[in-house]
């Protein structure tokens, strides 16, 4: 099995990038705390290099943030490549599978979390969460799509999982 589950805060703005087919990419680090201090009493942190695909690269690309924290659920993948100086290199990262958004948002926090309820377990799919309170869903991804009770909702029996 291989599977890891990450929190932690990004270290720089992610880096989205293109194949040469046009399938979006995106880069970037998270630094995660150890849970114990070492012998000198320091908490320790670990770099975790994350990479994400497709529709999740873009989101992540759009909504993540330097400081901003995040959850990260993927698989752990090595690969290697020849440098420059024709030297093997291998790189060890994780290719999300679903990312979940933390903390604050759009208001340069730094990964604060006060006042923000992230909901229940991971998003699911390739979607960030939903975050308690109201908000206009024009300008809001993260809100609730059902917020403008009192309107119909068209739902063909096509997008119906059963």
């Amino acid at each position: 099995m291989n599977k890891v589950i990450l929190i932690g805060n990004l270290t720089k703005d992610p880096e989205l990038r293109y194949t040469p087919n046009g399938v979006a990419v995106a880069t970037f680090t998270v630094a995660i705390n150890r849970p114990r201090t070492n012998q000198a009493g320091e908490r320790e942190t670990d770099f975790i290099n994350i990479v994400a695909w497709q529709k999740l690269a873009d989101l992540c690309a759009s909504y993540l943030r330097k400081g901003r924290q995040a959850a990260i659920e993927g698989r752990m993948q090595t690969r290697s490549y020849d440098n420059k100086e024709g030297k093997k290199v291998y790189v060890t990262e994780v290719v999300a599978e679903n990312v979940q958004f933390l903390g604050g948002r759009g208001n340069d926090n730094g990964g604060d979390n006060s006042g923000y309820d992230p909901g229940p377990g991971f998003s699911g799919g390739n979607k960030p969460s939903g975050q308690s309170g109201q908000r206009n869903n024009d300008l809001d991804p993260f809100g609730d799509p059902f917020a403008s009770a009192g309107k119909p909702i068209n739902i063909s029996d096509d997008d119906l999982p059963f």
